[in-house]
């Protein structure tokens, strides 16, 4: 094939075939009021230059986060390296920046960013290490370490090692991505064979910025130095490097063309929502000034760790607190610490075991942990659920959220929080209850069942038995997220 410039692909919508002045285009971003504002371009400019970031480098999803709208994440095969490298030396020009999604008159009408695989990297022709022993192994053999019932529920496109990129394509809606998928398919044409795709979006309505079971989601990021300018309060300041590879805070020695990228982790969870609203109902709190569903509003707030709204269960330990879960300035301004109440014993606020507790410990770690970090940037998949599920009960359709997340290091990020904390039945260490049970939602023990405790206010002791895995893994791959300027030079030369 013979590959021309994307000028000449008429379907192709990147930044730089657009016309310089575009009137009221809508913003590719959403904006749940529950999550922090973003930095306008000039600020995080201006934060970005004092710490020595190229934000116009750095790809687009990596630091914005959970705020797209519409996606496809597409997964494909490197068939011929050097016409793939002919093609990706073209693409590297329309690859959105994080500069550029910072403004809506520079975002692209579909953003574009791109990432490899350990044996994508290798097919390329690469031979440097990255410094990630994880990484470079493949999720495929870190399924057992993750939990996973071995490879037994996975996407067989992710069984294996056979995936060597990934392509993000966002917009406001999918027929603009369409359109883009289309053109990046003519450019490369048969030097990738698609290994699968998953389609994702924001929910509809009053849902946006909420995952399948109803809860607001994404509200508790890090904030970065160099990068977030107006942190809220219970945000943790972290350094660049926990994020990005060759930047403060990273203290791996990585090759000079990598600095400025992340490893990104994919994990397709499915969520079984009808199943997952029928135990809140089978098991609600039982509690004197609680009607039943409130007190089954209770134990899916408690099991998460906040309200459907956002509100955190520390703050509003009773009854849920729109405003509160919508004011995005107080929502994650509590550390799990009161006066008058034992942090290692006091649970009839929030369970040890609970979901944002276990992934986020805040205060009960001294001093705050700073280490092991990730910024996530997924999107829900699959349709709402219907009038038929929810009178069986029983998931006909598959849905879930299509898991990233960002970090400099997967074992300090991703895995580590999985492994040494969702999956530990013994963290947090130190408490009262010796054994405050796995995660509730995204523990895994291996398809086997779980315990939790701390569930019940009025018994923390009492352990709950799932029975069931509400979020099940459909597999997934590691990938490292190149600096836009490595895409082409070094990948494609």
């Amino acid at each position: 094939m013979r590959f021309t410039s994307l000028a000449s692909v008429s379907l192709f919508a990147g930044l730089a075939l657009q016309p310089a002045a575009i009137a009221a285009k809508e913003n590719l971003l959403a904006s749940p009021v529950t999550m922090p504002a973003l930095p306008s371009a000039d600020e995080a400019a201006q934060a970005a230059n004092a710490a020595s970031l190229n934000i116009s480098d750095i790809q687009g999803d990596i630091l914005v986060g959970m705020r797209k709208k519409a996606e496809i994440f597409y997964f494909f095969q490197i068939n011929n390296a050097q016409k793939f490298k002919q093609g990706l030396k073209i693409l590297a020009a329309n690859v959105t920046s994080t500069m550029q999604l910072l403004n809506v008159s520079t975002q692209p009408n579909t953003a574009i960013n791109v990432a490899f695989s350990q044996t994508g990297l290798q097919a390329l022709q690469i031979r440097d290490s990255l410094g990630d022993p994880i990484f470079s192994a493949g999720q495929f053999a870190d399924a057992n370490n993750l939990g996973d019932p071995g490879h037994i529920n996975w996407v067989n496109a992710f069984k294996g090692t056979s995936i060597h990129g990934f392509f993000i394509f966002a917009s406001n809606t999918v027929d603009p991505i369409n359109a883009e998928v289309q053109t990046v398919e003519a450019l490369f044409g048969n030097s990738i064979t698609k290994k699968y795709s998953l389609p994702g979006a924001a929910r509809p309505g009053n849902q946006l910025g909420h995952e399948h079971f109803g809860f607001a989601d994404g509200i508790s990021q890090p904030a970065i130095n160099g990068f977030t300018t107006n942190p809220v309060a219970g945000q943790t300041f972290i350094d660049p490097g926990h994020i990005l590879l060759g930047q403060k805070g990273d203290v791996t020695p990585r090759p000079a063309w990598a600095t400025g990228g992340s490893f990104l982790v994919f994990r397709q969870l499915e969520q079984l929502v009808p199943e997952f609203l029928k135990f809140l109902t089978d098991n609600p709190i039982v509690e004197p000034g609680l009607t039943a569903e409130q007190g089954s509003a209770l134990l899916g707030a408690r099991m998460i760790g906040r309200w459907m709204s956002g509100a955190p269960v520390d703050l509003a330990p009773k009854f849920d607190d729109p405003v509160l879960g919508a004011d995005a300035s107080r929502n994650s301004n509590f550390t799990y610490a009161h006066p008058g109440e034992d942090i290692l014993s006091n649970q009839t606020r929030c369970p040890f075991s609970a979901h944002t507790r276990k992934t986020r410990p805040r205060a009960d770690f001294n001093p705050v942990d700073i280490e092991h970090h990730m910024f996530r940037s997924g999107l829900p998949y699959g349709p709402e659920v219907s009038d038929a599920e929810a009178a069986a009960n029983k998931t006909q359709t598959e849905r879930g959220l299509a898991f990233i997340s960002y970090q400099s290091n997967i074992g300090q990020g991703f895995r580590f929080q999985q492994m040494s904390w969702a999956n530990n039945p013994d963290f947090f260490f130190g408490k009262s209850d010796p054994t405050p049970g796995f995660d509730p939602i995204v523990g895994s023990n291996h398809g086997q069942p779980r315990f939790v405790s701390g569930l019940d206010p009025t018994n923390p002791n009492r352990d709950f038995t799932l029975l069931v895995d509400f979020v099940t893994s459909r597999g997934g791959e590691y990938f490292f997220s190149p600096p836009i300027s490595a895409l082409s030079t070094v990948l494609s030369s």
